[in-house]
């Protein structure tokens, strides 16, 4: 169920949202219709044509013929909110011939997707050469494995100099080693050294916790070939060598289920990279899944999520000792305003994933009936336990505000240390109270 914040948070910055808002008026749309499938509209621009607007609910997923590279667009923004607010002044019928032609190419498209996954999970694809593929595997693996023998002496001789000779002449050798990495065809290796480089500045405990892990990823590589599949799965994505869709299809773990959308998160990687995390909860399996996305140069994301809403799918989930990252093999299909999961420990699932891998990054986390405090910085206090909060105080007074300070249903990130909110409810089965992004 989409609502005016849920639409806004689509928005890829908030100077689209704010120049959506600005477009929510009848007069600027001479065309508006929509039916279960679809919501369309011509909104008059600058040019002498009106510019062709049309939503797919089922994403909902975007197409507008303005030359905006922002994704979606403010029209397609505007729209929608016009139709969440007053879904009666929209024209009913046929669409019109521009918007009936993209509906059926993207379910088309969405046909030989689920063809292809399907191809895959029964028979997947055999190499050209499998003897040659299998050598390249071995000796990419042989570079690894001597760049993380490489690693552990470098690794070495940086505590026997100790952490309080590190200098700014010190740390700049610190990017030799990441290059070295690079060459040796392990760049997530590469990019944790340059991460704990980063942060030297930081308390003494931080930049040791960064070290250790790095000591455990070389302890982990000298011994690969006696770990179980799952764990050489992780080490294999810990030095950045991900397995492709297919492969993930091949070999993955499906999960049919209906899914809570907990929260949506999108940041901007670099100047022309923008990653999206969808983070869902299993109301059947109790399994938590990661959708990590990208987009390149704008052009936007192919598949639109909408945090506080359940929907059913079916998730095939990446090889790991702590299954956490999926793709979705099809379109979603939306079943209406989320039913949150039952209040649980956090703490020992949280707990539990990081035992199995200790290198992944983020981590999904629900506080139910959570309380937000100020004590030295922001917590939130749930289960009897506090948790420290990446928040501000604008964002934490609008929140408190918002929720007459009773206790809320938070879902966010925690990176080890913190967790950033995301989402958030008043109470379980209505629509969010606050989302991250979504304009006020």
């Amino acid at each position: 169920m989409l609502t005016t914040d849920s639409v806004l948070a689509l928005a890829p910055d908030e100077a689209s949202a704010k120049a959506a808002r600005g477009l929510v008026a009848p007069s600027k749309w001479p065309l508006r219709g929509a039916d279960e499938r679809a919501v369309w509209g011509e909104c008059q621009g600058s040019g002498s044509k009106p510019y062709q607007t049309q939503v797919d609910l089922a994403g909902p997923a975007f197409r507008c013929s303005c030359p905006s590279r922002k994704f979606p667009c403010k029209h397609g923004l505007a729209l929608l909110l016009m139709k969440v607010a007053d879904g009666a002044a929209f024209t009913g019928g046929p669409p019109p011939a521009w918007v009936s032609e993209w509906l059926a190419t993207r379910a088309e498209k969405a046909q030989k997707q689920e063809a292809r996954a399907a191809a895959a999970t029964a028979q997947p694809d055999t190499p050209a050469d499998p003897e040659a593929a299998a050598r390249r595997e071995a000796q990419r693996w042989q570079r690894i494995d001597h760049a993380g023998a490489d690693l552990a002496r470098w690794l070495a001789d940086q505590l026997q100099q100790g952490l309080g000779a590190l200098n700014p002449a010190a740390v700049a050798a610190w990017a030799t080693m990441a290059a070295r990495l690079v060459d040796a065809q392990a760049p997530g290796l590469a990019q944790r050294v340059r991460d704990a480089a980063a942060h030297i500045g930081e308390a003494p405990e931080h930049t040791l916790a960064r070290l250790g892990l790095l000591q455990l990823a070389c302890e982990g590589l000298a011994r690969r070939g006696s770990l179980p599949a799952a764990e050489q799965a992780d080490l294999r994505t810990l030095v950045g060598w991900p397995l492709d869709r297919t492969d993930v299809l091949a070999r993955g773990t499906p999960v049919a289920d209906r899914w809570c959308v907990l929260a949506v998160a999108q940041d901007e990687r670099e100047p022309k990279l923008t990653e999206r995390r969808v983070w869902l909860h299993g109301h059947a399996s109790g399994r938590r899944a990661l959708l990590l996305e990208h987009a390149y140069a704008g052009k936007g994301f192919e598949q639109g999520w909408v945090a506080g809403v359940d929907v059913e799918a079916t998730l095939v989930f990446y090889p790991s000792a702590a299954p956490l990252r999926a793709l979705c093999e099809a379109p979603p299909v939306p079943l209406g305003v989320a039913t949150l999961p039952a209040p649980e420990d956090e703490w020992q699932r949280l707990a539990e994933r990081v035992a199995a891998n200790p290198f992944v990054p983020l981590h999904p986390v629900l506080w139910c009936d959570a309380v937000l405090v100020q004590a030295g910085g922001w917590q939130a206090l749930a289960g009897g336990r506090a948790f420290a909060l990446a928040l501000n105080d604008d964002e934490a007074w609008a929140l408190q505000a918002r929720s007459g300070g009773q206790p809320l249903q938070l879902a966010g990130e925690w990176d080890g240390r913190r967790g950033t909110l995301l989402t958030a409810w008043a109470a379980p089965g209505t629509p969010p109270l606050w989302q991250r992004g979504a304009a006020a």
